[in-house]
C-alpha cells in the first residue's frame, strides 16, 4: 500500500469525524485534499469537477453513518429534514451543471469566499438582537441537560435556504453543511446539536441525488472513493458520539475555526495558482 493510500484512509477518518461532529459532511477537507495531494502525486490528474464529484460520493458514506448514529440519539428533526430535502434535491442537480462551467482558479476563489461569508454569518449571530418571529413552523427541543430550546422557520425561507444548500453541495462537493448549519443556527435558531444532526440527514439525501447526476457524467474517481470511504464511515459514527458529549457552544467554536482556516487556504491558493 502506497503512502498516498494510507494518507487518504486517514483523511477519510479525520474528515468524516470532524464533518459529522459539526454537521458539514467532510467535503471541507476532501476537496482540498484531493486537489492538493493527488496533483502532487500525478500533476494535473485531479480536476476540480472530479474532486467535487468524488468528495460528494464519499459524503454519502459519511452522512449515512453519522445520520444513523444521530437517529439513535434522537436529535434529528426528521420533519424539517424532509422539507429541506424537497428543495435541496433540485438544487443539487443544478449545482452539477454549474460546476462544469467553473475554471480552476475561479473554483478556488469562490470556494474560499463562500466559506468566508459563512464564517462572518455565524459570528454575527450572537450580536443580533432578538426580534419578533412569525414562524409558520415551530419546534421545541429539550437537551440532555434539561434545557428547553424553541426554534422554527417560515416554509418559504427554509425552502430557499435548502435549494442553496443543494446547489452548494454539488457545486463545491462539500455536502452543503457549510451553509446549512450556520443558517439553521442563525436564521432558524436551531440548537447546535439538532442543527448538526439534521444537517447530516439532509446532506445524505441531497448528496445521493448529486452523486447520481455526477455518476451519469462520469466525474467520479472510484479509486479515491474506495480509499476515503472506510475511514469516512468510521469517522461519521465517531463524530456523532463525540458531539453527544460536547456543549453546543463548543460545537459552534469548532465550526468557526474550521471554516475560517480552510477559507483562507483556498483564497490563498486561488491567488498563488
Amino acid at each position: 500500500m502506497s503512502w498516498l493510500s494510507v494518507l487518504f484512509i486517514l483523511i477519510g477518518l479525520t474528515a468524516g469525524a470532524i464533518g459529522s461532529l459539526v454537521g458539514i459532511g467532510g467535503g471541507l477537507f476532501f476537496v482540498p485534499a484531493l486537489l492538493y495531494f493527488v496533483n502532487q502525486y500525478e500533476p494535473g490528474s485531479m480536476m476540480p469537477q472530479m474532486a467535487s464529484a468524488t468528495s460528494l460520493l464519499v459524503i454519502v458514506v459519511t452522512a449515512l453513518s453519522s445520520t444513523l448514529a444521530y437517529l439513535k440519539q434522537g436529535v434529528v428533526d426528521k420533519q424539517s429534514g424532509w422539507l429541506f430535502f424537497a428543495a435541496s434535491a433540485p438544487g443539487a442537480v443544478v449545482g452539477v451543471y454549474v460546476n462544469k462551467l467553473i475554471q480552476t482558479d475561479s473554483f478556488y476563489l469562490l470556494f474560499g469566499l463562500f466559506q468566508l461569508a459563512m464564517f462572518a454569518l455565524i459570528n454575527v449571530k450572537d450580536k443580533l438582537k432578538p426580534r419578533p418571529i412569525g414562524w409558520s413552523v415551530r419546534r421545541v427541543f429539550v437537551d440532555a441537560d434539561g434545557v428547553t430550546y424553541e426554534y422554527g422557520y417560515k416554509r418559504w425561507a427554509a425552502l430557499a435556504v435548502a435549494f442553496s444548500v443543494g446547489l452548494t453541495s454539488s457545486l463545491f462537493g462539500v455536502g452543503g453543511g457549510l451553509l446549512m448549519v450556520p443558517a439553521m443556527i442563525v436564521l432558524f435558531r436551531f440548537p447546535p446539536h439538532v442543527a448538526a444532526a439534521t444537517s447530516m440527514f439532509v446532506i445524505f439525501l441531497s448528496a445521493v441525488v448529486g452523486s447520481v447526476t455526477n455518476l451519469a457524467y462520469g466525474h467520479v474517481d472510484w479509486l479515491y472513493v474506495l480509499l476515503l470511504s472506510p475511514g469516512a464511515w468510521v469517522g461519521g459514527k465517531l463524530g456523532a458520539l463525540i458531539a453527544r458529549r460536547l456543549k453546543g457552544r463548543t460545537l459552534v467554536h469548532i465550526l468557526r475555526l474550521l471554516i475560517l482556516g480552510v477559507a483562507l487556504y483556498m483564497i490563498g491558493k486561488a491567488f498563488l495558482a
